[in-house]
This record gives structure tokens, C-alpha cells and sequence, in this order.
């Protein structure tokens, strides 16, 4: 039976999210977990979960898939280290997760070769990451364009996936 578990939450996001975490998704986080395409855009207000549900998203694709990169970007490193914190606080809630080979404050690589890196705001300085599966953009509103364009090309050969997530910032930059 627990072979027939594990199926349902490596296809199933959302229910890896109910089962595993005991998060309990809103209607609209169930269908951005069970999103399937490439680029996604999440114009949400403040506090409504969109976070959360990156996390579990970028989380289960550690898990599940194999030799996989997730970056989570932001306009500065203690944004990103926060959407990173709650990776991780998901991570810890798991009995028998994919074990961890190394563990920092901001990367987490597992024994199945997947790693969630968490990155400063700088464009100059996030470069070098190639064979990107998931890139999480938070507070997308406020990341500057260059940033956005040195991310990009890292999906350009993996075909990898592209989630912005922010609230509003005005009329201005690649969110909007």
C-alpha cells in the first residue's frame, strides 16, 4: 500500500502537499500544484499562500525527480533565504524523505542528485547555473529586468520551468 502512497504523491503535487505535509490547499493552490506547463505567473495579494505553494512545488521536484536544479531567486538574498526556510521546514515535516548529501543555510542537495540553491539578487553574481529543471522568481515585481535575463537563458537547453511569483508593483518590468 505504500508503494500505491508514494505513486499518488510523485504524480500528484497536490497530493504530496495534503498527504505528506498536511497542507491543505485552497481551491487555486490545488490547480497551481497540479499545473503542468512551462511559465507561470502568480499575481497574488500578500499573505494569500502563493510562497507556500512554491515551496512544496520546488520541494516535490527534489523529491521525486532525480539529478534535478532548482534555483529560487529574488530581489536580495534574504528574500530568497525565506522562501528557502520554508523548503525546508516542509523538508523537515517528511518521515522518510530523499535523504540529504549536503545541508546549508542556503542549498540543499539530496542523495538523489537533486539541489534547491537559493541565490542573491544580483545578476552578476547567480551566474554559471546550467540544466535548470525549476526557477521560482519571488517577489517578481521587484526583481530587476537584468536579473530576469540572466536567469532565463539557464531554461533555455533543460526546457525546465519558470514560476514569477509576486503582488503587484505598479506598471513597470518584466512581471508586468
Amino acid at each position: 500500500m505504500l508503494l500505491a502512497s508514494d505513486l499518488r504523491m510523485a504524480l500528484d503535487p497536490a497530493t504530496f502537499a495534503r498527504e505528506a505535509l498536511g497542507f491543505a490547499p485552497d481551491p487555486w493552490q490545488e490547480r497551481v500544484l497540479r499545473w503542468s506547463g512551462k511559465r507561470l505567473l502568480l499575481n497574488c495579494c500578500r499573505q494569500s499562500g502563493k510562497s507556500s505553494t512554491a515551496a512544496i512545488l520546488a520541494l516535490h521536484r527534489a523529491l521525486f525527480y532525480p539529478r534535478n536544479l532548482i534555483l529560487l531567486v529574488s530581489p536580495s538574498l534574504r528574500q530568497s533565504s525565506e522562501l528557502f526556510r520554508k523548503v525546508m521546514n516542509f523538508y523537515r515535516q517528511l518521515d522518510e524523505a530523499v535523504p540529504p548529501e549536503a545541508e546549508s543555510a542556503l542549498r540543499l542537495e539530496l542523495k538523489n542528485g537533486s539541489r534547491i540553491v537559493s541565490l542573491p539578487g544580483k545578476e552578476g553574481t547567480i551566474r554559471g547555473f546550467s540544466g535548470v529543471a525549476l526557477i521560482v522568481e519571488d517577489e517578481a515585481a521587484r526583481v530587476p529586468d537584468d536579473l530576469y535575463r540572466a536567469v532565463r537563458p539557464m531554461l533555455a537547453v533543460s526546457g525546465g520551468r519558470l514560476i514569477l511569483i509576486s503582488t503587484p508593483a505598479g506598471r513597470r518590468g518584466h512581471f508586468f
